[in-house]
């Protein structure tokens, strides 16, 4: 998803981010919709952006936040599919029929 007004660096930026979320489970959509928001308010607290919001240029760096505030009540961490991912890659058996929370013991997560 290139922007015109995007430098090199937020491209590399962009794809970077896009891909580690996609790795981390997440759609195609989602991995490019968290990537624009995540390279768009990098670029408005660096004073690249022609408009942003006093929130944008303040707030902590979506990098340093990482996900603290989501929104919502629930368990925070990674999700089952991501648990599940990360347990067929260290081949843990047993895996297809472990819930959220055997798949965290069973890897060792401390999330």
């Amino acid at each position: 998803m290139p922007r015109q007004d995007w430098s090199d660096k937020r491209e590399r930026q962009y794809e970077h981010i896009k891909e580690s979320e996609r790795k981390q489970g997440r759609g195609e959509r989602r991995a490019e919709e968290i990537a624009a928001r995540t390279v768009n308010k990098n670029r408005a607290q660096a004073g690249e952006a022609k408009t942003s919001s006093r929130l944008s240029r303040e707030d902590t760096s979506p990098q340093k936040r990482g996900g603290q505030r989501s929104g919502t009540n629930r368990e925070k961490g990674r999700t089952k599919d991501q648990l599940y991912a990360e347990a067929k890659k260290k081949g843990v058996e047993g895996r297809s029929k472990m819930t959220k929370a055997e798949l965290k013991k069973a890897l060792g997560a401390s999330d």
